[in-house]
């Protein structure tokens, strides 16, 4: 992905429109012209450097001793006839089966009585006989009425009662038994059928054991993975931004590189998320420089080389950061750009020397 910035301070119109800058720009703003980038993405590819093969090995057939027992006479039969045996039983049967007598006993009576209302008990009305000091010469003057009650009438009548109804008693009479003799088959005749074993004997014999045969290895491929950029979006669209001014010059990104490394410490990558990613959210498709710096001490081709591997290795925490590769350029200047008076042969302290072992960053143009 590549973007083109130009930072410009504004002067005068003609400058402006000579350098095909922003038509309508702010005295003391920078601005910076932003072509959209391409858009690369990063792709692991897997390449077979040596193939697979197999290797071949022959293991030779192997022979054992073993002793067999075989057969030298067949197994065979004879037969033995046994002849039937009898024996005599004594068998009990009834010779007169028993019986039973029967006795009746007929049933007995007894008196009793029984009494029954023959006539139930009523009431009615009856007109009384005339009072004796009646005025009236009418019969039915001077009589009442009375409601009469009669008690009801009963008769007794004589009964029989069943004393015991008629019954039955047995008796028994007694069975006679008798026995005869007869003589039953205690084993029928049957053949035995008796086995003649075989006969064996042993020999002694050389056999195949396991045969020859052949072995496969398989030495596995030999691979190596190579990391490569592919263009996901081709870009090309031009815009202006406006970006801080400060930012065209080096900030300071005040990493503490252990002596001779080049390894990032996890609070180096605290310091590049919290310093130098904000600026990159905040100015999206701008270029930026990464530049590292040694003091004099030490050769200047090992300072070189040192300075390099630091400013890489701050640009690839950035690209694992998703930032786009073409928008970083790492830079090692060794000790050529000290910042105070410790130059080659200049005795300086720790501190002075310090002040020279630094990583910056800036915005620059394409």
């Amino acid at each position: 992905m590549k973007k083109v910035l130009f930072l410009v301070a504004v002067f005068t119109a003609s400058f402006t429109m000579a350098q095909d800058l922003p038509a309508n720009p702010e005295p003391g703003k920078c601005y910076v012209r932003c072509t959209t980038p391409d858009i690369y993405v990063n792709e692991t590819v897997t390449i077979t450097t040596k193939p697979a093969y197999k290797v071949l090995k022959t293991v030779p057939a192997t022979f054992k001793t073993v002793t067999e027992r075989v057969l030298v006479k067949e197994e065979s039969k004879k037969f033995r006839i046994v002849p039937e045996e009898w024996r005599t039983e004594t068998v009990s049967y009834v010779a007169k089966e028993g019986g039973n007598t029967i006795q009746i006993t007929p049933a007995s009576f007894g008196k009793g009585a029984e009494t029954i209302e023959i006539k139930p008990a009523f009431a009615q009305w009856e007109l009384g006989a005339a009072a004796p000091d009646c005025a009236s010469g009418n019969p039915d003057d001077c009589r009442y009425w009375c409601y009469k009650g009669y008690p009801a009438e009963y008769a007794t009548v004589e009964t029989t009662t069943l004393a015991a109804d008629a019954s039955i008693s047995k008796a028994g009479i007694g069975s006679k038994n008798a026995t005869y003799t007869k003589r039953v088959l205690a084993s029928p005749a049957k053949v035995i059928e008796e086995v003649i074993p075989a006969v064996y004997d042993e020999i002694t014999k050389t056999v195949l054991d396991k045969d020859a045969y052949t072995v496969e290895e398989i030495v596995p491929a030999v691979t190596k993975t190579v990391s490569k950029e592919v263009m996901q979006q081709k870009g090309g669209l031009t815009s202006w931004k406006e970006v801080e001014c400060a930012l065209v010059e080096y900030q300071a990104l005040p990493i503490n590189w252990d002596l001779g490394s080049a390894t990032l410490t996890a609070a180096a990558k605290g310091i590049i998320d919290n310093r130098l990613m904000p600026v990159l959210a905040q100015n999206p498709g701008v270029k930026v420089e990464l530049a590292s710096h040694t003091d004099v001490r030490g050769s200047a081709s090992s300072n070189k080389d040192l300075s390099e591997r630091r400013a890489k290795a701050v640009a690839d925490y950035l690209v694992s950061k998703g930032v786009n590769s073409s928008l970083l350029v790492a830079n090692g200047y060794g000790e050529t750009k000290v910042k105070n008076r410790c130059a080659e042969g200049v005795s300086c302290t720790e501190r002075e020397h310090s002040v020279n072992r630094r990583t910056e960053f800036r915005l620059i143009n394409n």
